[in-house]
């Protein structure tokens, strides 16, 4: 065999390789990604497509769908309402805990409409949600699984304290703290040299 076309054949022997372990690097750098962004979301998404590219597929076009979303802080205004309404949802839980549930699971979609996220079925709020808040999602689900289970008759009163205190966490990340709350800036009037001045 001729030296020179084995060298060409071993050169695009090595380049194929090279292309090869560039895929699979590149490959396994996303799903690391992937997994790390979305936690127990991730692991629901390969469970339900039933393949990981699948799924991965369909969070990266998740996350593209919610860049098309305006999702703001909420206003002062808006934040000490909602404020004031988890109070007053937590504190009939006691009497009426059901009720409390279910107006708490309302609020959180109040909530999510005030900053911007579409206007949806559960399952749709639920996937928006991950992108921003991955963390607190799956105690959406789980609240609200609660109260499916409540509505078949089939959830005690402590699930629905376990509902509660799920709503609880994604309702205060959901409001966040005052970082999180457009806060408008004051004016302060600069002081002049001659203001300063002793008299």
């Amino acid at each position: 065999m001729n030296p020179q076309v084995l060298m060409f054949a071993i050169g695009i022997g090595v380049v194929v390789i090279l292309v090869i372990a560039f895929a699979v690097a590149a490959r396994r750098s996303k799903t690391a990604q992937l997994r790390d962004h979305f936690g127990s979301e991730y692991d629901r998404a390969v469970q339900k497509t039933g393949s990981r590219t699948a799924a991965e597929d369909a969070l990266v076009a998740r996350a593209q769908e919610a860049k098309a979303f305006d999702i703001r802080a909420l206003t002062p205004a808006e934040r000490d309402r909602s404020v004031a309404d988890w109070k007053r949802i937590e504190t009939q839980f006691v009497e009426r805990p059901a009720t409390a549930v279910i107006e708490a699971d309302e609020l959180i979609a109040s909530v999510m409409r005030m900053r911007g996220y579409p206007m949806a079925d559960f399952e749709k709020y639920a996937e928006m949600l991950s992108v921003k808040h991955p963390r607190v999602v799956e105690r959406y689900r789980a609240g609200h699984t609660i109260i499916d289970s409540h509505a078949r008759g089939a959830a005690s009163t402590e699930d629905l304290r376990q509902a509660m205190l799920h709503y609880r966490a994604l309702f205060e990340d959901l409001v966040g703290t005052t970082t999180d709350v457009v806060r408008p800036v004051t004016t302060v009037r600069e002081v002049t040299r001659e203001e300063e001045r002793p008299r």
